[in-house]
């Protein structure tokens, strides 16, 4: 795992300083429900990846972690659903920005935020600091093709983490291992339904109860609604089953 000590020790200040050492970034408000987040963004990801692209050559890599994707925010909502008398010990996988693991925390629950990547783990902790969510959350860096964690989760949350067929044998033996494995333990995962991941089901099953239910939402950056893109995205629970 890599050192993501300073993450934890330097000031909002030091962080944002690192961030817009590589890009023009700027705080944008996403609202779930009744609550609203300020969420660090890259400023103008079009044209960053168009400096990317000239500069870059063969080994272009696209920020795909700075994205905040529909089935992210369709996870938030659903996570504004459930029960919150309880606080939950929580974990999210592929976190990005962190937008799920933040609507958890500001929801009362702790949360690991997670990422390989570590400039999403940056960008994270800097969205904790700009919620004030810092006892709620904490970010580190987990590569769950490879590391093991000490303890297990209440929940594990995921957000279009199953883009890549090779990875799911890893993936499933992770959950396998980090989910509490108690009849509350859960797994809440989302995705588009335009990345169908037939192959992840078919197996995790084997492990896993699973129900799934599949939500519409529209892209409201459109100001007409007939502008507004269609997304369908499904959210999918699992339980381990019980021996």
């Amino acid at each position: 795992m890599q050192d993501t000590d300073f993450l934890q020790t330097e000031s909002m200040d030091e962080l944002l300083a690192r961030a817009r050492e590589r890009y023009e970034v700027t705080f944008e408000p996403v609202r779930i429900k009744d609550m609203t987040l300020e969420i660090l963004q890259i400023a103008d990801m079009e044209a960053y990846i168009d400096q990317l692209a000239e500069t870059a050559g063969d080994r272009l890599e696209l920020p795909f972690w700075a994205k905040i994707w529909p089935a992210s925010v369709i996870l938030g909502y659903y996570l504004c659903s459930l029960p919150a008398d309880k606080p939950l010990d929580m974990l999210e996988l592929g976190a990005g920005v962190g937008l799920c693991g933040l609507v958890a925390a500001a929801r009362g629950h702790k949360v690991l935020i997670t990422d390989n990547h570590p400039d999403a783990l940056l960008f994270a902790r800097i969205n904790i600091l700009q919620n004030n969510l810092q006892e709620r959350a904490s970010v580190q860096t987990v590569d769950f093709t490879a590391d093991h964690l000490s303890r297990s989760f209440d929940s594990i949350l995921g957000a279009e983490i199953l883009y890549q067929e090779n990875i799911y044998p890893y993936l499933i033996r992770f959950l396998d291992k980090h989910l509490d494995t108690s009849l509350h333990g859960e797994i809440i995962l989302s995705a588009s339904n335009a990345r169908k991941s037939p192959a992840f089901f078919n197996k995790a099953q084997e492990n896993f109860q699973i129900s799934h239910k599949t939500l519409e939402c529209r892209d409201s950056s459109a100001d007409d609604y007939e502008d507004q893109e269609s997304h369908k995205i499904t959210i999918y629970r699992m339980k381990a089953r019980q021996i």
